[in-house]
């Protein structure tokens, strides 16, 4: 897995492309761990991952809880449809803000 790192305005953009599993779930939670060290708001542009696993999920879960102890903001957009539909059926929703596109998400953390 790829992992861009872009800052636009006060939110670090990170693109990641391929899947986020078991193999590289913990890569992309240090990354993002980085960012929210980094920067007060860290938004994940999803259109790139073509599947996210529970280890991806829980990846997600660990920077959200930290983004909120460091009073930081997390937020993900721009899910494929597979994506959508994993985010759907665990609710994760209820856990990081999902965006439709990268533009409408930095605009809100920014």
């Amino acid at each position: 897995m790829e992992i861009k790192e872009e800052l636009q305005g006060n939110v670090i953009v990170l693109r990641p492309v391929g899947r986020i599993d078991n193999d590289t779930s913990l890569a992309f939670q240090d990354q993002l761990l980085k960012c929210l060290d980094a920067s007060a708001a860290a938004l994940v542009d999803l259109s790139g991952v073509e599947f996210i696993s529970s280890a991806g999920l829980a990846a997600l879960m660990t920077a959200a809880k930290t983004a909120k102890a460091k009073s930081r903001r997390i937020a993900v957009a721009a899910l494929r449809p597979v994506v959508q539909e994993i985010f759907t059926i665990s609710r994760f929703a209820r856990v990081v803000s999902v965006y439709a596109t990268t533009a409408e998400g930095v605009a809100a953390l920014g």
